[in-house]
């Protein structure tokens, strides 16, 4: 593994080692040791730039067993008054972006894991009608670039006749600027649904929604001809599999980093369903899914995996609640 030099925010690949270990070193060291680096042909960039180099979704690791219990780690801000969901982007891997529910300013939020607020990003181009999910991949429009998804999704009436996903590039900085949003409007091949999913394939840039329903975990729809200029289209693809119990309206998921598994909460449980390197996510979400590990929240939505696929975050909707993450055992 190569050993790594950190001066300030520069990263610097240096030798080959049998583990990565961070060392401080002045900064004309690092510098040589960049040159050096470069000519034998390896990489070196700022630390602000690893959504450039992120490693590609079929090499990210999953976990074979979670935990059986899941850890503190903070606790839910004034700020998200109704956090609703979470993911982690790539430009910042150290952050989750959150955002508030239905009745709140539209906006995004970088929060750290201990739930305190690194940033505060106000939204122009749309507004929070009921914004119930998030989501992070590939740009739709320009795939070298990674997006945060919001998902305008919920309906509890059933009545809205087009519902939408925000598309935003996610910001270099953590510096509150003003963010331009894309909305991307959609309809229902069928009829209106209540939603509180959405989900995103890093390989295919598919965006698909999850329904929220009373009687099981919900119905898949893809998402197709989304597009500024135009209104998309839901188009069902099937019912998900219960896993072992029963558990009904879901409140949120995340696709792994792989693009190989996906994680649901509903109220009661957390599942995850599992497939293999060139499974689309549509056939991998027609498998049983997995009771993992859960944690008692009050109105338990938000969920997302870390950075490194080897554990994921529970959040909840109200503030002063605790935020748990869930490691992995083996």
């Amino acid at each position: 593994m190569a050993r790594v030099v950190r001066q300030q925010s520069w990263w610097c690949v240096v030798g080959i080692q049998p583990a990565a270990v961070a060392v401080p070193r002045p900064a004309r060291l690092c510098l040589s040791a960049l040159r050096a680096a470069l000519s034998a042909l390896t990489l070196a960039v700022p630390l602000w730039h690893t959504a450039s180099v992120a490693a590609e979704p079929a090499s990210v690791p999953a976990c074979e067993q979670y935990a059986s219990s899941a850890v503190r780690v903070g606790t839910e801000p004034a700020e998200l008054a109704e956090n609703s969901g979470i993911v982690v982007g790539r430009a910042h891997p150290e952050v989750l972006w959150a955002h508030n529910d239905s009745g709140n300013p539209f906006e995004l939020f970088a929060q750290r894991l201990d739930g305190t607020i690194a940033a505060r990003f106000p939204l122009t181009g749309g507004e929070n009608v009921d914004i119930e999910d998030i989501a992070a991949g590939p740009c739709l429009d320009d795939r070298k670039q990674w997006c945060i998804y919001l998902g305008d999704i919920g309906d509890n009436s059933e009545s809205r006749k087009e519902v939408a996903v925000y598309q935003v590039v996610e910001p270099e900085r953590l510096d509150g600027a003003v963010l331009t949003a894309r909305k991307l409007r959609f309809t229902y091949a069928d009829r209106p649904h209540n939603a509180e999913t959405l989900l995103v394939d890093p390989r295919s840039v598919e965006l698909f929604v999850v329904t929220k329903e009373p009687a099981g975990l919900g119905a898949v729809y893809r998402l197709e001809g989304l597009a500024a200029d135009k209104i998309g289209r839901a188009v069902p693809l099937r019912r998900l599999e219960q896993a072992s119990g029963f558990s009904v309206l879901t409140t949120g998921g995340d696709v792994h980093p792989s693009g190989t598994r996906v994680l649901l909460r509903t109220y009661t449980g957390v599942f995850e369903y599992r497939g293999h390197a060139g499974e689309s996510l549509d056939t991998i979400l027609g498998t049983t899914p997995l009771t993992v590990t859960s944690a008692p929240q009050p109105q338990p939505e938000a969920i997302a995996y870390t950075a490194d696929g080897r554990g994921y975050v529970l959040g909840s909707e109200l503030p002063g609640t605790a935020i748990f993450r869930v490691d992995c055992a083996r």
